[in-house]
């Protein structure tokens, strides 16, 4: 009778350990790109600090060579100028109606094209949606006699309604948001419609709460291209009255171009409401560019 012979024994296997770093380095508390960031993002913000600072100087100082840093005392005789004596309550408002308006348009039609081309086969869909984007390579300078003649013969020459209805849905607008529809999965709508709803109520209970990151998209570049606009309401608007912000902000700069101190109050006018839309959107803004659909 043989014995069995027992079997080897293995030994217990033994994690094996994180290299430790080296005592003489220190690990950073943050990345090491924020050390080639930070200097570059405040080169990038040196052009604003100089506007704000000096809109606060008095013209002597503006004027005075070499050009003081700081200001001896914050004056702020040209945010008075400005408020005033010129038209910039009346511009102002003016930008704020067409942004608005130009805005509205584009997240509702935009909406509304971007979820048909998405969603909906129809004949000729794809030729439209290539045509639409076809658009985007041609130059405004060869559009704008055209779109000129158009408006003269509504009669919106010399109105908003000149720089309204031009802009109130752009090609670019229609296929971000088909692009991001695209990456929501279909099932969700599915769903909807077995329970009873229809497409255009899937469209707004269910598509569009989960669209908010690309409708911030939309809504910031529409904003930030409408208002600082210049060429188009240099060739549609006449009347003073009808100036919008950028357009009365270069003829004041114009006519008062010794009163330094209330042309960088009037930039830092302009250059606020644009700043703010885009610190109240940023994260919405970044997450859409980031996010490709759902997660999880």
């Amino acid at each position: 009778m043989t014995a069995t012979s027992a079997p080897p024994y293995a030994a217990p296997t033994v994690a094996a350990e994180a290299p430790t770093p080296p005592r003489g380095r220190r690990r950073l508390p943050f990345s090491p790109w924020h050390l080639l960031l930070l200097p570059l993002s405040l080169l990038f913000a040196v052009p604003l600090i100089w506007l704000l600072l000096s809109s606060v100087m008095s013209n002597a100082e503006i004027n005075r060579f070499p050009p003081a840093l700081w200001p001896s005392h914050f004056d702020f005789g040209g945010y008075r100028y400005v408020l005033g004596n010129a038209m910039f309550p009346r511009w102002f408002a003016n930008s704020l109606i067409v942004s608005v308006a130009t805005v509205a348009g584009n997240l509702v039609l935009g909406t509304l094209g971007g979820y048909a081309f998405a969603r909906m086969r129809f004949t000729g869909s794809r030729l439209l949606l290539g045509m639409m984007m076809a658009t985007m390579a041609v130059p405004f300078q060869l559009t704008m006699i055209p779109t000129f003649l158009v408006m003269k013969e509504l009669g919106l020459i010399d109105s908003l309604g000149a720089l309204i209805v031009p802009s109130l849905v752009t090609p670019f607008a229609v296929f971000l948001l088909r692009q991001f529809f695209l990456s929501l999965p279909r099932e969700l709508e599915e769903a909807a419609w077995i329970d009873g709803c229809s497409r255009l109520r899937t469209l707004c209970q269910v598509v569009l709460p989960l669209s908010r990151p690309a409708l911030s998209t939309v809504a910031v570049l529409t904003f930030l291209s409408t208002w600082n606009d210049l060429t188009w309401p240099l060739i549609a608007i006449n009347q003073e009255t009808q100036y919008t912000l950028q357009l009365g902000l270069t003829t004041f700069q114009g006519q008062h171009h010794t009163n330094w101190a209330a042309v960088m109050a009037g930039n830092v006018i302009t250059v606020l409401p644009v700043l703010l839309a885009f610190l109240a959107a940023q994260k919405t803004f970044i997450q859409s560019i980031t996010s490709s659909g759902l997660k999880g």
